[in-house]
């Protein structure tokens, strides 16, 4: 009785690693446009935000079972990936589809009490169409290289227009501009990761990595990280942000945005160690200070006001 108990609980453990609840991190992205709309503290935005939330962590835990399920053989090549519940044999294909349709279920519920007054129609496009576009990239667009990180960075955009579209809030150019940047940045910080593997002699760990090297991935990573400080300064010293949020000190917040993404590039270029960014995010102080540090600085200014 008691080994049976342990093996049912091994393999619960195993289905919930299947969905991996750690990534679902990913999704605060959806509560941005409560955050930076000055809505945080509003039950009557913050509750649609949170069901938005919930539809998206059920959504991207759908894909993960379907990538796994597809990935299966390439991740035993892998040397970290080889331990993924499918891959490893601890989790058969056919639970894995079992739990994507269960997440895929949950994910219509949660669009649908998000959802006010014919909302939900529209809240179901955006939410069809970020898993529609996933199941492309699983299928067919993750093996070419660029247009990979291009869709992963349109998939974090289409969860902050759901949390506008979900609060009634407006979600600005600045924001748009800064997500798809900032999460192609993070995006191409995994490739680098993976393209040092490949330099190791390990077997081809992704289709993409053909078009894609570390000296490639370098240069195109300074240059984002470049055009993303470029992009928030003028968004910090922008007069229409200033007269939005009351204040002309948004500015002010640029350090913790620079030191976080110097640290980033620091721990893949130097330490390379940019192959999971939640990982990053989670276990670096760093880093996780000035994310800490920056929300902390943008709430000042934003809910108490302080000019």
């Amino acid at each position: 009785m008691t080994l049976l108990l342990h093996t049912r609980l091994h393999q619960v453990k195993a289905c919930i690693e299947l969905l991996r609840p750690v990534q679902w991190l990913k999704n605060v992205f959806v509560l941005a446009p409560l955050f930076f709309g000055s809505q945080l503290l509003s039950a009557r935005h913050a509750w649609p935000a949170l069901l938005m939330f919930l539809a998206f962590c059920m959504l991207s835990s759908s894909v993960y079972c379907l990538n796994d399920i597809r990935d299966a053989d390439e991740d035993r090549c892998h040397p970290v990936k080889c331990r993924r519940p499918i891959a490893s044999g601890r989790v058969s294909q056919g639970m894995g589809y079992v739990l994507m349709a269960v997440c895929l279920m949950l994910w219509m519920l949660c669009t649908w009490a998000a959802g006010s007054s014919g909302l939900w129609q529209r809240l179901f496009v955006v939410t069809g169409v970020y898993w529609l576009l996933n199941l492309v990239y699983c299928f067919w667009l993750k093996r070419y290289a660029i247009v990979d990180v291009v869709v992963i960075a349109t998939g974090f955009v289409l969860r902050v227009l759901a949390g506008g579209l979900a609060t009634g809030i407006w979600v600005s150019q600045w924001l748009v501009l800064m997500t798809f940047l900032l999460c192609t940045f993070l995006a191409l910080g995994k490739r680098y990761d993976d393209a040092l593997l490949a330099e190791e002699g390990h077997a081809s760990l992704r289709r993409s990595m053909v078009g894609y090297n570390a000296m490639f991935i370098g240069l195109t990573t300074s240059v984002i990280l470049a055009v993303t400080m470029v992009c928030y300064i003028m968004y910090a010293l922008s007069d229409e942000v200033a007269q939005r949020i009351g204040t002309p000190l948004v500015y002010t917040t640029f350090v913790w945005v620079f030191c976080g993404l110097l640290r980033y590039m620091q721990n893949m270029v130097v330490r390379h160690q940019s192959g999971s960014p939640t990982r990053t995010l989670l276990h670096d102080r760093f880093i996780m200070l000035c994310v800490v540090g920056w929300m902390l600085h943008f709430f000042l200014l934003l809910y108490l006001r302080v000019a």
